[in-house]
């Protein structure tokens, strides 16, 4: 890949993740910036198929094992590239993991 394709991948990458969180529309977003939407959706496209969407293991532990470790403590983990986990707990924000994962998403 050459050198201004990286930088411009690079540069797209940043944009779209801070768009996702600040929490404002493509249109507000791109407006402030002097961007154009319908590039900044090609874009988003173009990054998202280049990257690509692997599939992960999920396992679901069996009643009584829930019961045997915790009962009703149903924390989700969320295993990502690189070794790293997060942990989710009962009542978090979707706003904050939706920001905390564009940040992770961005990172090589």
């Amino acid at each position: 890949m050459r050198d201004q394709d990286v930088q411009a991948r690079s540069k797209w990458r940043g944009l779209v993740s801070e768009q996702v969180g600040s929490g404002e529309s493509v249109k507000a977003f791109c407006g402030k910036r002097g961007l154009r939407a319908w590039e900044f959706y090609a874009w988003k496209k173009r990054l998202r198929e280049s990257e690509g969407c692997g599939f992960v293991e999920v396992t679901v532990p069996a009643a009584g094992q829930q019961e045997r470790t915790g009962g009703s403590h149903r924390a989700i983990e969320v295993r990502l590239r690189a070794g790293r986990s997060l942990v989710i707990e009962p009542g978090f924000e979707a706003d904050h993991l939706r920001a905390l994962l564009a940040v992770l998403e961005t990172v090589a």
